[in-house]
């Protein structure tokens, strides 16, 4: 099966990875730090203001494949402070509607350009009709 790119500009990319990719009815984004995509500047603030920026990006890319958080079926979060897990769930449960999507969280030693969280995340494409 053939991989089709998605971009978009309002996605800071920092690899040579696509921002998301669509196999099949899936689109798989690849994981989102809380680089301001205009700036290329990581969000200062909390692990929350990251977080929001996490989920700003992950829509932009969402929204460039045609979709939105609603089609999102699972999400892989990664924190660099397991500390900071209350603070991103508060935030978390404000992206989306219930039934929320399955999701891992992930403690990790480090994360690209010194982000506090990193979110990845797969879409399901509807059907037609549906």
């Amino acid at each position: 099966m053939a991989r089709k790119a998605i971009t978009t500009e309002a996605a800071v990319v920092v690899g040579p990875y696509s921002p998301g990719v669509r196999a099949g009815k899936f689109v798989f984004l690849s994981g989102q730090t809380p680089m301001d995509p205009a700036t290329g500047i990581l969000t200062a603030g909390d692990v929350g203001a990251q977080t929001v920026q996490c989920f700003k990006n992950l829509a932009a890319v969402l929204k460039a494949a045609g979709l939105s958080l609603d089609h999102v079926v699972k999400v892989n979060v990664f924190l660099t402070d397991m500390n900071d897990f209350e603070t991103m769930n508060a935030v978390y449960e404000t992206q989306f509607s219930r039934p929320f999507p399955a999701r891992s969280t992930i403690g990790v030693a480090a994360l690209p350009k010194g982000a506090r969280i990193e979110i990845e995340l797969i879409a399901r494409v509807p059907s037609h009709g549906h």
